[in-house]
């Protein structure tokens, strides 16, 4: 992969964590994987308290199974393995397994929960 390519996909890992962030709130840190666990299994993008393992794709195309594939092989059994992607000047997708799509909404319902709770209100 020639440096272009990987400070494409530094980028999108950082693209990625920001809209997480916003979607769930300041209470959950998201930041870029590497940078703080490494390894070939580290998720791309590491939110802090949430059970998901997510895959980075910032491609024009993707072959989703292989993505998926690769986010279910790295993503411990305690996590939900999920996709994002984005090509240029589109909107961001998840992709998740159907069977998976259970575990991925109560993270995200709890995340949100935790974003909205009146112990949190207030208090960075």
């Amino acid at each position: 992969m020639g440096r272009m390519q990987r400070q494409k996909g530094k980028r999108g890992e950082r693209e990625c964590a920001a809209e997480f962030a916003a979607m769930l709130g300041e209470h959950v840190h998201a930041r870029r994987g590497a940078q703080h666990r490494g390894g070939a299994d580290s998720p791309d993008v590491q939110l802090d308290g949430v059970p998901i393992h997510i895959e980075c794709k910032r491609t024009e195309s993707l072959s989703i199974y292989t993505a998926l594939e690769q986010a279910t092989r790295d993503a411990p059994d305690d996590r939900c393995p999920i996709v994002w992607h984005r090509r240029n000047g589109r909107e961001s997708l998840l992709i998740v397994r159907t069977i998976d799509a259970p575990r991925l909404a109560t993270a995200l319902i709890d995340a949100m929960n935790k974003r909205d709770s009146p112990t949190n209100q207030g208090n960075p």
